[in-house]
């Protein structure tokens, strides 16, 4: 029998940098913690025993919860993260790297006898990239294992790559979910795999209570058997028909495509950026658009963070590339998309002079005890 160990109490994440540490909203991340070695570039796996030399090889904490973790705390943000990684060199390397990013790591459990979920990736010089993939110790967090109380005191819940938590069933999913909402958290919803129909059913529980769903398109055509760009809009009527508040469907490079429960769709341009790694795009946008959300920006210019944020991922390698700081970020939108970056820019600013007063002294009430 597997058996499980929480992180030690003492040990404590260093806080987050940027221009919202002082009042930054908390976000509960829940899901996936993997692995990811990558390297680049690749042209062909060379044969036999060759090798062939590469310019550039890292490892990251990546995965729908582990990456997005990264990035929201780069921007500033409080983020405690949940989920599973074994007791081997790929979970400390995992919970390392998000510590020292200064994401709070305790909720990580270490499940013996498994390894951390951990994937190959050789990048091509396009920035396209296979995946060599071991499911691991995700598949082993269960419902025991997440404190559903420092869930529910944060301002935000991402549940990232519930597809691929299969020790959850679709109640304990729906569970987690429902552990936010009751004490007032956004929630979004994102996956790791395209899926498929079943999958979608299982998810449906949770989806019904989530304030957005923040697909792919092609993970969203795959879970709702559609196809096609026509296919595309009946899949966000799909997910919409299960309760879900929004959809936002990143595009790649055609940027994302919004929709609220009222059917209002907007679609949201994609910036331009020289391509080095498409890896943890999605990551860095669920991310910037949660960054949005919680700062107080409309749907769209909160996509517009978000496209930002997954568009310099791609200038580099690994899901943790590009994002420096939230300034940075809104620095680089200013130059394609000025008056989005104002927007964002003003209500940040509010924030970060104690607009968030409540929310910071609200988390410490809860968590002095």
């Amino acid at each position: 029998m597997r058996g499980t160990r929480r992180l030690p109490a003492t040990v404590e994440p260093p806080p987050p940098a940027g221009r919202l540490r002082e009042a930054a909203p908390c976000v509960a991340v829940v899901g996936a913690h993997i692995l990811d070695v990558l390297g680049r570039p690749v042209t062909e796996i060379p044969p036999g025993q060759r090798s062939a030399r590469l310019d550039e090889i890292r490892a990251t904490a990546a995965g729908t919860a582990a990456g997005t973790a990264v990035d929201l705390a780069r921007l500033g943000l409080r983020v405690r993260s949940f989920g599973a990684v074994g007791t081997d060199l790929l979970g400390d390397i995992v919970v390392q790297a998000m510590t020292a990013n200064g994401v709070d790591a305790r909720g990580v459990v270490r499940k013996s006898g498994a390894q951390t979920s951990a994937t190959i990736l050789p990048i091509r010089p396009d920035g396209s990239r296979p995946a060599l993939h071991v499911p691991g110790a995700t598949r082993l967090l269960q419902l025991a294992d997440i404190d559903l109380d420092a869930v529910a005191g944060c301002d935000a819940l991402l549940l990232g790559g519930p597809d691929a938590l299969t020790g959850l069933s679709a109640a304990d999913l729906a569970t987690v979910v429902t552990a936010a909402k009751r004490a007032g958290a956004l929630v979004a919803v994102d996956v790791l795999h395209p899926g498929s129909p079943r999958s979608l059913e299982r998810l449906a529980g949770a989806l019904a209570l989530a304030d957005w769903f923040c697909p792919n398109d092609d993970q969203l055509l795959e879970l709702t058997g559609r196809a096609g760009q026509a296919g595309l809009t009946e899949a966000v009527a799909d997910v919409l028909a299960l309760g879900t508040g929004g959809v936002a469907v990143t595009l790649g490079p055609d940027g994302c495509l919004v929709t609220d429960q009222s059917r209002r769709s907007r679609p949201v341009p994609a910036l331009k950026v020289p391509v080095v790694d498409t890896t943890g795009c999605g990551d860095g946008f669920n991310a910037g658009f949660l960054t949005g959300l919680l700062a107080g920006c409309e749907p769209a210019d909160a996509a517009s963070l978000g496209v930002a944020c997954g568009a310099l991922v791609a200038t580099g390698l690994g899901s943790d590339a590009g994002i420096e700081s939230l300034d940075q970020v809104l620095e680089f939108l200013r130059g394609q998309q000025a008056e989005v970056a104002e927007r964002i820019g003003v209500l940040v600013a509010a924030l970060a002079r104690g607009a968030g007063a409540s929310v910071e002294e609200r988390w410490v009430k809860e968590h002095s005890a």
